[in-house]
């Protein structure tokens, strides 16, 4: 059984839309002041406040004459709110995250409801406080039998209304296996190098759009702050936006769908992405590629489709190493796209080249469980333990 979310487009009424929107605000407003008081609290007085201590003060709160309006909406997505708080600075103390920061009306918001404030019948999700269904656009059946567990209506700032039905699946999506394997190689101007010699051109879907999103930013930045003029300004931006976002999830989505589809095994390099884009002059063309992304697909999609993923070490000399006589290479450029071995003066593309021994190091782990680690990383694997490690620190912003 396999959890899953599913998320559709809707399209709310306007009774609908008034009491959704209201919704929203309270849990950005119970979320806002509770960061506060945490805030407050820790630099004030040094004190930690509890997920449990903020529930109390939240019933406090919708006692007092100027918060009485969070008793008009459901109280479970408000609540909601304080635990994705709680997660927030979990994630804060164990250093997965930075600071947590205050919501923004303009960023839209979401509001999460749980099986007591929603319900699934014939076909159709009634939230609390809604006395017709929502009006769904249903791109894909859920299955059947299945339990809905969780309910996410949000809102992006394009002013479009989504909504994600978590649940269990308890289909068994395994495919027949397969002969065919497979290691590739991510990069820019070819997203995708397989060790096939097949190369999968990056659709650059930012660059396609960069021109006319330059053009509504440019004139979003003569308008007035706070004039209806710069609203609308700044929702032309948003809708940009989304439509670079959505192209670029729907090619991501039907890559990885298609690649775990035709290979029982698959074979990548674990790149540190993150440490990647803080190269100023890549940043924009990797974040555009989504190398994180295409990675997180592939492995949760091998499980669904009983493939199997193998990560190798991002210190693997993979580009420096001639997959016919495994010589290895002391330097290789980046311009360097095309090379001869010195030892069997074997022609080599780069990139080819480089997905030929993933592949050929993914079988070897698959195989044995060996490991493809080179000797020198082990070393700066040692002197990171050793060294002394820092908190995250960040000063809330006032």
């Amino acid at each position: 059984m396999t959890e899953k979310v599913y998320r559709y487009r809707f399209y709310p009424t306007p009774e609908q839309q008034t009491l959704l929107r209201r919704t929203l605000g309270c849990v950005r407003l119970v979320y806002n002041k509770a960061l506060d008081a945490r805030t407050k609290a820790w630099y004030e007085h040094q004190e930690r406040i509890s997920y449990k201590q903020t529930s109390s003060i939240l019933t406090e709160w919708k006692k007092q004459d100027d918060l009485f309006f969070l008793n008009e909406v459901s109280s479970v997505p408000v609540q909601q709110g304080l635990r994705h708080l709680q997660t927030a600075f979990t994630n804060f103390f164990a250093g997965r995250a930075n600071y947590p920061n205050f919501k923004k009306k303009r960023n839209g918001g979401s509001a999460e409801f749980t099986k007591s404030a929603f319900k699934l019948r014939e076909g159709q999700i009634y939230l609390a406080k809604c006395q017709e269904p929502l009006p769904i656009r249903w791109s894909r059946q859920l299955p059947e039998n299945c339990d809905p567990s969780t309910v996410t209506v949000s809102l992006d700032p394009s002013n479009r209304w989504h909504i994600s039905i978590r649940f269990n699946d308890p289909r068994d999506l395994s495919l027949p296996p397969t002969d065919k394997q497979i290691g590739f190689d991510l990069g820019i101007s070819s997203l995708i190098t397989t060790s096939d010699g097949d190369k999968i051109t990056n659709p650059k879907h930012f660059k396609r759009l960069k021109k006319r999103l330059a053009k509504y930013q440019k004139a979003l930045s003569r308008k007035q702050k706070g004039s209806n003029n710069r609203d609308k300004a700044r929702l032309k931006v948003a809708r940009v936006h989304a439509q670079i976002k959505d192209a670029r999830r729907d090619f991501t989505h039907k890559l990885t769908t298609q690649l775990v589809r035709e290979n029982q095994l698959i074979a990548f390099e674990d790149l540190a992405v993150k440490n990647m884009v803080k190269n100023h002059k890549l940043a924009q063309v990797i974040s555009d590629a989504n190398w994180a992304e295409i990675i997180r697909q592939i492995k949760y999609k091998s499980q669904w489709y009983n493939r199997e993923a193998i990560s190798i070490d991002k210190w693997f000399p993979s580009s420096k190493l001639c997959s016919v006589c495994l010589n290895r290479v002391d330097s290789l450029p980046l311009n360097i796209r095309q090379w001869d071995c010195p030892s069997c003066n074997t022609h080599h593309d780069r990139d080819i080249n480089a997905s030929i021994n993933i592949l050929a190091a993914g079988l070897a782990v698959s195989v044995c469980g060996a490991t493809v680690r080179p000797e020198e990383s082990k070393s700066r694997k040692a002197g990171a333990k050793n060294s002394p490690k820092g908190r995250r620190k960040q000063k809330p912003k006032s």
